[in-house]
């Protein structure tokens, strides 16, 4: 039964369909390694054990019937502590919050109940959600699956590391500026980002209401098609017959390829490489846009989410974790007229970016520029804290900041990732999938 645990959430569904696999003796298998895993506290700030329990019977029962909900009814996965949990605590990851318990799920949970699949527990994440390490000293830094003394990316840390360690079939994290990738690229999973506004935040404990979205954390596009269309109660995109033969991706130099650390800029390349071999076209772009949109984060962000949790932190800032309280305190001074024009501007150079790659299937470039660093370098410095936090999340705060969907895959190179981004989350995962088997 041990294998169970590091197989793609779509393989779970489809020995459970043909019978060779019961929904009950899945969720203990994953409650059990869970308990006696050396980093579990790092990783669940709590289980939620009778509710999986009484959600595998139901699958089990359905399954049994021929009356299954979905192709995942039945495989346990795993929820940011972000999302909003009847009965259960649901803090995000901040002491501001210590006790707050909701009295009815977020609506993308309720989807996933009614879905058939089976929640495991509440994973750890980065204070409010507001960093892209997943360090939080307050609660549990979740480490990194191939460096257990380096931070595992946030701010899904513990959504990205309770896949990559075996104890979830899938993570459901949020990304705001990159918290659904970084941890996705650190521990070489799928990670799927929507587009705002696809995904229900109702019940979501927000950061910055106009960016946050909501996204899975998998082993395999295949999963992350899958995951998505529970969260949306739709259909799974099509990935059959999936090929990059005549696809036309442009790889992103503005911004995105200054300054990228030696290893992830050699596992790009290489990926490159295989992806034209499998029949991509691929041509170098560059995009002004970006540049331009890119200072527009330094008012966007921290206004809004400063405006959010504006009275908690003037009451009981000390309880935060200083460098991340910092960052909420730079919205402090940014003043509403500031704020308004920089959305303006930044709708208008959405609609530029768009333009400027119209004749793209999808844009590629590396998920991440840096390596994860270690868990003490960042603990001791704010200063290293605050520049590898920024460096972690510059590539892939370009698709928040553009609006996009986006698909981090594993490059083969451990912690390292191609991003692939655009207007359609269907598309994309159809593109995904054929570079999946490329990059493999």
């Amino acid at each position: 039964m041990e294998e169970w645990l590091t197989r793609p959430a779509a393989d779970l569904g489809r020995d459970i369909e043909a019978g060779r696999l019961s929904p009950q003796d899945l969720a203990e298998t994953y409650l059990e390694a869970i308990e006696r895993h050396e980093f579990r506290d790092r990783i669940y700030v709590r289980l939620t054990k009778d509710r999986a329990r009484a959600e595998a019977a139901a699958a089990t029962d359905r399954a049994k019937r021929g009356l299954r909900h979905s192709p995942l009814d039945g495989v346990p996965i795993s929820w940011k502590d972000l999302y909003d949990t009847a009965g259960v605590a649901t803090e995000s990851g901040s002491a501001l919050l210590s006790g707050r318990v909701p009295d009815r799920d977020a609506e993308v949970l309720t989807k996933a109940t009614e879905a058939g699949l089976v929640c495991l527990g509440k994973t750890h994440q980065t204070e409010l959600a507001f960093s892209g390490l997943g360090l939080n000293p307050v609660t549990a830094s979740p480490p990194c699956v191939n460096d257990h003394g380096a931070v595992s990316g946030g701010s899904s840390s513990g959504a990205g590391t309770s896949v990559a360690f075996g104890l979830a079939a899938a993570g459901i994290g949020s990304d705001t500026g990159g918290s659904v990738r970084i941890p996705s690229v650190w521990n070489d999973l799928v990670g799927l980002k929507t587009r705002h506004g696809r995904l229900s935040l109702e019940g979501v404990v927000p950061l910055c209401a106009r960016f946050d979205t909501v996204g899975p954390l998998c082993r395999t596009v295949e999963d992350a098609a899958l995951m998505f269309a529970a969260l949306e109660n739709g259909r799974p995109a099509d990935l059959t017959g999936a090929s990059l033969s005549g696809v036309r991706l442009g790889i992103l130099r503005t911004v995105a390829m200054e300054a990228v650390e030696e290893v992830p800029s050699a596992a790009f390349e290489s990926a490159v490489n295989r992806l034209a071999a499998a029949g991509a076209v691929v041509e170098e772009i560059d995009v002004p846009a970006v540049a331009e949109a890119m200072p527009l984060s330094g008012t966007l962000f921290p206004a809004e989410a400063y405006a959010t949790w504006r009275e908690r932190i003037e009451a009981e800032g000390e309880k935060m974790y200083p460098p991340v309280r910092t960052r909420f305190l730079q919205g402090k001074t940014i003043g509403a007229a500031d704020f308004i024009s920089a959305w303006r501007e930044l709708d208008c150079l959405r609609l530029v970016y768009r333009e400027a790659v119209a004749g793209f299937d999808a844009v590629i470039l590396p998920t991440c520029p840096i390596l994860p660093p270690k868990i003490e370098a960042v603990t001791q410095d704010e200063a290293h804290f605050t520049e590898r936090n920024l460096k972690a999340l510059r590539n892939t705060r370009i698709g928040n900041l553009m609006g996009l969907a986006a698909v981090t895959l594993p490059s083969g190179t451990p912690s390292c990732g191609v991003t692939f981004q655009g207007d359609s989350e269907e598309r994309l995962l159809r593109i995904a999938a054929a570079a999946e088997a490329a990059l493999r």
